[in-house]
């Protein structure tokens, strides 16, 4: 009689659960923190700008600078995590973020919000790439590509708190109960410092991978470079890796962050058409612009943990490739039904959550697929390298969609288009994946 196989999560002992929630705590709390930047972006252009046209133009340059702060402290925090090891290195990156986020509410100008930004960007870099190994090198084999689904899955409830935050401060500032004056962008930026400083005195008590630690010791007798982009950029193999996963994170990334971020603009002239007739004032319809964005995101969560949690399962039991194939063509189709199909205001509710379950379906399978393509010494440096460096390449998204709608007459309607058309790069993403392996039921590689 065969024996009944164990559900993976049952082979964790309570210390892979630790290490498993405390990695999972750090990356959703940088997504909150990411989401609600976006929420606050258009309203602090607005104020800090006091010109709604260059607001419009220059929303998407702000983005741009937060993803080359992203890039630049993915490729540092990354590279340090493999030498340094990946807990201690991953407490720093959390403080950054979560100082620089309620620093970005202080901003007095265009100027000093993207230095903050950039600050934020460089903290929010280090944690995934760091999170992802942490998960990979601790938790037993059969476990891991699971536990990594889970892990971005859960991520967007940060992502969903950040939608529901922003609607309570929303309601408070429409109401004029937020305190000392400030306004609901600030007021989201300092609640957004506050989670991740708890996360911070958790995370001074997790102790190395014992994977890393090993690896580490002979690495030093074997002359093995941890961290190293040269070991990581000559080494065929891991060459190849490198820039093909590059390549294809680049696609998601820009499909998200380059393009569907900025779905908050669309939501908002549509609330701003919605409520015309009612003869609200300028703070009063700022504030529902504030309540509907919010409700857009946490829409547009609720499907993406859904997309999340299905394509996880895909690259668990199809092979991570054919998820990634699915996964960027879901979300270039659910891209282009929102640029250029929402119109109404009842559609938020059914078209924001899918372009959610399309677009973020496939950062369940970046989490699961890229630190199974890197061997211990270069694990975490691999994975930022793709995760992040990516962003160098997304940054030039939001400004290319800037210089497009500013051509087509610097309006919503060229805003749509300049979307649509970016969004044909997700498809170049599926064309990546020959030169990549498939590695179901692989172990993790060594040297």
């Amino acid at each position: 009689m065969s024996t009944p196989v164990q559900p993976w999560w049952r082979t964790l002992t309570r210390e892979h659960w630790f290490v498993f929630t405390v990695a999972s705590l750090a990356w959703l709390f940088d997504c909150l923190d990411q989401q609600l930047f976006n929420l606050a972006r258009d309203a602090a252009m607005e104020q800090l700008l006091a010109d709604k046209a260059k607001a419009t133009e220059f929303g998407p340059y702000t983005t741009s600078v937060f993803l080359l702060g992203w890039a630049a402290g993915g490729l540092l925090f990354g590279a340090l995590g493999d030498r340094f090891g990946r807990a201690r290195v991953l407490t720093v990156s959390v403080l950054l973020y979560s100082v620089c986020t309620g620093l970005s509410a202080l901003s007095t100008g265009f100027f000093d919000f993207c230095v903050y930004r950039f600050l934020t960007g460089t903290g929010v870099g280090g944690v995934f790439g760091l999170a992802v190994a942490l998960v990979a090198d601790s938790v037993p084999d059969k476990a891991r590509a699971p536990a990594l689904g889970l892990l971005q899955s859960l991520s967007t409830i940060g992502n969903i708190t950040a939608g529901m935050l922003g609607m309570a401060i929303g309601l408070l500032a429409a109401r004029h109960l937020l305190p000392w004056g400030l306004q609901s962008w600030q007021a989201m930026f300092l609640v957004g410092a506050a989670p991740a400083f708890l996360c911070v005195f958790i995370l001074g008590r997790l102790k190395e991978p014992k994977r890393w630690v090993d690896a580490k010791a002979a690495g030093l007798k074997t002359g093995v470079k941890f961290g190293s982009y040269s070991a990581l950029l000559t080494h065929p193999r891991w060459r190849k890796h490198a820039w093909a996963g590059l390549l294809l994170c680049s696609a998601g990334i820009i499909g998200l962050w380059g393009i569907g971020n900025f779905h908050p603009k669309i939501v908002r002239t549509i609330v701003e058409t919605h409520l015309a007739a009612k003869g609200l004032s300028a703070d009063q319809l700022a504030s529902e612009k504030a309540f509907w964005s919010s409700m857009a995101l946490l829409l547009q969560n609720v499907g993406a943990f859904a997309g999340m949690t299905v394509m996880a399962h895909v690259a668990q039991t199809k092979g991570r490739k054919i998820a990634f194939a699915i996964a960027l063509f879901l979300s270039f189709a659910s891209t282009v039904l929102v640029f250029k199909g929402l119109r109404e205001f009842s559609q938020i509710f059914w078209m924001i959550p899918l372009m959610g379950f399309g677009q973020l379906s496939v950062f369940a399978v970046y989490a699961i697929y890229l630190p199974e393509l890197f061997p211990t010494s270069l694990r975490s440096t691999g994975t930022s390298f793709c995760y992040n460096f990516g962003r160098v390449v997304a940054a030039t998204a939001p400004f290319t969609i800037g210089q497009i709608t500013r051509s087509l007459g610097g309006n919503i309607e060229g805003f749509r288009t300049a979307g649509i058309w970016v969004s044909l790069v997700l498809l170049l993403g599926i064309l990546v994946l020959p030169l990549l392996p498939e590695t179901k039921d692989q172990p993790l590689p060594e040297e």
